[in-house]
């Protein structure tokens, strides 16, 4: 008997991330499977949501909205920074940079050079993007198992 994918359980599975027009943005299926328990914080909650009540051997695809992915694009992410923060770097439109900010490391595209500042994005590059999340499932332990 399996048993189905609910919070706490060991799942093991095949994925990939893929955007609309067919895009693949990540995918373990040509190697090893990803192995998590669920609720750990590994996978995004919109997409462990969609694994609950799967089985072994189950193969599904999903379609995530954007606000369960990576959010939706936030216009108070885009952000003016001056020219001279860059001194000798050389920057363009689409080059990413990581800034630092309190916690860390903060990453963000340039998507305009004006007047000596530039336009830089700090959403996430997928947000705002219906993902399609296939999946196939190899395992599922049950929590008190590992």
């Amino acid at each position: 008997m399996t048993i189905p994918i609910d919070k706490g359980t060991t799942v093991t599975l095949h994925f990939a991330l893929l955007l609309e027009d067919g895009a693949v943005v990540d995918s373990n299926f040509e190697g090893k499977p990803a192995t998590f328990s669920i609720g750990d914080g590994n996978l995004l909650p919109g997409f462990e949501e969609t694994l609950l009540g799967l089985h072994k051997d189950d193969q599904r695809e999903f379609v995530v909205p954007p606000e369960k992915a990576f959010g939706q694009h936030n216009e108070q992410n885009l952000q003016r920074v001056a020219m001279d923060n860059f001194s000798e770097l050389e920057i363009e439109p689409g080059a990413m940079f990581s800034f630092q900010n309190g916690d860390g490391e903060l990453p963000g595209v340039i998507t305009e050079i004006l007047d000596g500042e530039v336009m830089v994005d700090f959403n996430h590059p997928l947000a705002g993007k219906k993902i399609i999340f296939q999946v196939k499932i190899m395992d599922v332990i049950p929590e008190n198992l590992h």
